[in-house]
């Protein structure tokens, strides 16, 4: 995954008013924390921002007041209305280091015949990966699953470096038959004089 430059400004102000007036000079802010460090308030370029953030657990090298820092998005506030982001938490990384991300689970494949349907039970996988090679998804075959079957965590291969985190015995994807309408009674179906 390719490192993403953004360029931020250390906020001095704070408060609803002071977001505000960030926002409106087209700067979303920001919070920088981890490693026992406090934490720096920043601004960063609402348009940038945007277009790095299209891509899950994005690696971000941040320039803040001449020094660089290595982040991933933690949280991302948007407007639920327009879908600006409002605030982001990010949070320091270092080359190397073993980092918890959710990453996508895609299907592939055509179960077996016969109507059924496949349910996503978790849309994510909870893996731990180095913070400069998060993967950005894992793609789980289901070609010929029927009724009833279930692919689990441990199930489902992950990329090189990476490890399940969470739950190895959780269900990801089952198999569930297509309900069927029962025909209507012909002793229902009488006219009304």
């Amino acid at each position: 995954m390719a490192e993403i430059k953004l360029a931020a400004q250390v906020r001095t102000e704070f408060g609803k008013g002071a977001a505000r007036r960030t926002r409106r000079a087209n700067l979303v802010p920001a919070v920088v924390y981890g490693h026992g460090a406090e934490a720096v308030h920043v601004s960063l370029p609402a348009h940038e921002l945007q277009l790095a953030l299209r891509t899950a657990n994005v690696l971000i090298g941040l320039e803040i007041d001449g020094k660089d820092a290595l982040v991933i998005p933690k949280a991302v506030q948007r407007n639920p209305l327009k879908g600006n982001i409002e605030h982001v938490d990010l949070l320091t990384v270092k080359r190397g280091e073993k980092v918890n991300v959710e990453i996508a689970v895609h299907a592939e494949g055509d179960l077996a015949p016969g109507g059924n349907l496949l349910e996503y039970v978790q849309n994510t996988l909870l893996v731990e990966a180095e913070a400069t090679h998060i993967p950005e998804s894992v793609t789980v075959s289901v070609a010929g699953l029927d009724a009833g079957d279930s692919i689990l965590a441990k199930d489902i291969p992950l990329p090189a470096g990476s490890v399940l985190a969470g739950d190895e015995d959780a269900v990801v994807l089952q198999v569930v038959a297509a309900q069927v309408e029962e025909p209507a009674d012909a002793d229902a179906e009488t006219t009304e004089a």
